[in-house]
């Protein structure tokens, strides 16, 4: 549509190079082989060696985020995954302008976050589970009202903004309550109003729902869904619990060591990463299941219902063995857990890692 609104003011041979770049003229954030490394000082043990490093200091390099690409389009909703210390954090912040980096480019909503325009910084949110933005001992409201400052919000529309976003969030009666009088859940639904107040064009969650309990955490999977849909905010969740992700994400890039290791669906991880599928045996009342660990890693066993992982490659023979043997009134076939599959994923190229030789 761009294109086709320019071609008339432009010559046909640009028309025609618009048309075939790799990046769309309709990414929200764009990013080509991004890095940061942070040099750590590294101290040696013993006074002599203390003193030694007084007068020359040895430095680690930590690779934070290394070589990392990607492109997300304006009103996607995707996961950013990855174990701690993997680089999710460090990348929000570069994309965010908090931090600077060593090497790459990045551009989001057409800016470059680390010159810190004030342009773009009125376009883009940063929420934390564990950092807060409102002050502590005053009501919530209070900070919102600050808010409405800094981004010089119209009356009118810092009232129909907060009205939508407390009724949303249910949080409407407790607005003139000290913020360290909230439950942890109640003060992470005020930092998302915080966040959303000015309607930014891009947010970045990172870990919104962390120590949250099962309600909490409902509320706010409910709220970013219809939010997001409503206003087609793009939006980079961070976060270990796969429930916030399966709720709400499709797409999910998967991060370790700084580097991107998937790029696609969700349900794409679970086909790639895992090696393996749950079968679910219900005996009858006259059969044993009696040496079935020998077909697989026993899971679950509750009286006559029993959960194998086995391999992919051998859960066909595994099943005619097993009808064949015992005597079965009900199976099932399904996919492992993905938080199970992100788990082995990391643990497997820690492993990998560890054994490989150090230089």
């Amino acid at each position: 549509m761009i294109i086709a609104f320019f071609q008339a003011a432009v010559p046909s041979e640009l028309v025609q190079t618009l048309a075939s770049t790799n990046i769309t003229a309709m990414s929200a954030i764009v990013v080509k082989n991004l890095c940061r490394t942070y040099k750590v000082y590294r101290k040696r043990e013993g006074l002599l060696a203390s003193l030694r490093g007084l007068l020359h200091r040895e430095y680690n390099e930590v690779h934070a985020v290394r070589d990392v690409s990607f492109n997300i389009e304006e009103g996607e909703m995707l996961a950013f995954l990855g174990p701690n210390g993997a680089g999710k954090t460090t990348t929000l912040k570069l994309l965010s302008g908090l931090i600077v980096p060593t090497s790459g480019t990045a551009t989001v909503l057409g800016h470059i976050p680390w010159k810190r325009e004030d342009g773009y910084r009125r376009r883009f949110s940063l929420v934390t589970g564990q950092k807060e933005q409102l002050w502590w001992d005053l009501p919530a409201q209070e900070s919102f009202r600050l808010h409405k400052e800094i981004y010089r919000i119209n009356t009118s529309d810092y009232n129909s903004r907060l009205t939508e976003l407390t009724e949303l969030l249910d949080v409407t009666e407790l607005m003139g309550q000290p913020v360290r009088e909230l439950s942890l859940g109640e003060r992470m639904r005020m930092e998302l109003i915080a966040a959303l107040l000015h309607r930014p064009d891009v947010l970045f969650l990172d870990e919104p729902t962390i120590g949250l309990d099962v309600i909490s955490q409902r509320k706010v999977q409910q709220f970013l869904r219809k939010y997001q849909k409503e206003q087609r905010i793009t939006v980079i969740l961070t976060s270990h619990y796969m429930k916030d992700v399966e709720a709400l994400c499709e797409r999910a890039i998967v991060i370790n060591k700084g580097t991107v290791v998937h790029d696609g669906p969700l349900e794409d991880i679970v086909d790639r990463f895992s090696q393996h599928k749950i079968i679910e045996l219900h005996f009858g009342v006259n059969s044993s299941p009696k040496g079935i660990e020998r077909y697989g890693v026993v899971l679950e066993d509750r009286g006559p219902m029993i959960r194998l992982q086995v391999e992919k490659q051998k859960v066909s023979a595994v099943l005619s063995k097993v009808l064949a043997e015992y005597e079965i009134d009900d199976v099932s076939v399904s996919e492992r857990p993905l938080e199970d599959v992100i788990a082995e994923l990391f643990s497997s190229e820690d492993q990998s890692d560890s054994a490989s030789p150090r230089r």
